[in-house]
């Protein structure tokens, strides 16, 4: 875990997320996808967003940045405020100016990203010509120094081919590079490392908190990983079936998990210095599977893989309560605890 945040406590948030959802128009009728997120990040901290594929972290990434294919989705409420304005109803012409510049994504799939008839370097490039307003020639200089700054070999070469002469890595790698191009005031990466061997791992993270200390850039890091995220998170916040279900510290939520659900997402890792003839060594997993939008009932939608359902769970959906010191969990055992506490 980062030994100490970047920012202060009490720094006045960069973003703001309040109330966020998001709907898919289908032949069943309108899928509500994003329910009810509320977040804020920080000048200079990391939020670590954590779930199964399907719980709704990439599609709040896309929300915030008015992604979202339309038709067939669109945002139906909440706000998202950027240093005060929001970005939900914002014009395009402010957009423009936010995308690529102000906030930058690292996406997950590259080769869908990167357009296959531009070089590497143009496409890096764009982004410094409109929003740095350099010329080409600077511009292909800043480019070279992005490729070698996410360790491209021989980038004087590279930043003229085209991404199908890339590996998966180095397109993964460019991506990065075009992210950061601008020295973002908030940076969203999803996934971005996932193609990369641990050594490039590290030198991206690395040159991530290296962002972090040089210009205070929050980022906003999505990932399956939690070895990533005892490494690079200040907050953690634990997503499933388009709800919030848990945040805190990054030490609250890793050493003490709140929700069934991150406790079962914990429970899934090897525990350190463990060997394969431990039995501490034997992993647990999570029965059954994320349920579709279409499934998920009155209740609490985890409650069907949960080892502690109550039967006020299947009939109403527990809000996130604080249970002490910013933390906070969205689960019916832990409302109970909190309002005994309260009455105390």
């Amino acid at each position: 875990m980062n030994a100490a945040p970047a920012q202060a406590p009490d720094a006045k948030p960069l973003l703001e997320v309040q109330d966020l959802r998001v709907e898919f128009r289908t032949r069943r009728g309108a899928a509500l996808v994003l329910n009810g997120v509320d977040f804020e990040i920080r000048p200079g901290e990391t939020l670590c967003v954590v779930g199964e594929s399907g719980c709704g972290k990439s599609m709040t990434a896309l929300a915030l940045l008015r992604l979202i294919p339309s038709p067939p989705g669109r945002i139906s409420g909440g706000r998202v405020l950027f240093q005060g304005e929001d970005l939900v109803t914002a014009s395009d012409a402010t957009l423009r100016q936010v995308r690529g510049n102000r906030i930058s994504m690292i996406f997950q799939e590259p080769m869908t990203s990167l357009n296959p008839v531009f070089s590497v370097g143009e496409q890096i490039g764009e982004s410094l010509r409109l929003h740095a307003g350099l010329d080409a020639r600077q511009a292909r200089a800043r480019a070279v120094e992005m490729l070698r700054a996410v360790g491209i070999p021989a980038p004087e070469r590279r930043v003229d081919e085209y991404p199908h002469q890339l590996s998966g890595g180095m397109r993964q790698r460019v991506m990065i590079a075009m992210a950061l191009a601008c020295r973002p005031d908030i940076l969203i990466a999803d996934e971005p490392t996932t193609a990369l061997d641990v050594t490039v791992q590290a030198q991206i993270f690395d040159l991530l908190r290296e962002l972090q200390r040089d210009k205070g850039t929050a980022i906003m890091l999505i990932t399956h990983d939690m070895g990533a995220v005892a490494e690079m998170a200040d907050r953690v916040m634990v997503m499933y079936a388009g709800r919030v279900i848990e945040r805190g510290s990054a030490r609250q939520v890793l050493d003490a998990p709140q929700h069934p659900y991150t406790q079962g997402l914990i429970e899934c890792l090897p525990a350190l210095g463990s060997s394969q003839h431990d039995d501490r060594a034997e992993l647990t997993e999570i029965a059954g599977v994320v349920p579709s939008i279409w499934e998920l009932g009155q209740g609490c939608a985890f409650r069907e893989r949960c080892r502690h359902a109550l039967p006020r769970c299947a009939a109403e959906v527990p809000p996130l309560v604080d249970i002490g010191g910013g933390h906070a969990a969205a689960c019916w055992l832990r409302a109970g605890d909190a309002a005994a506490e309260q009455a105390r």
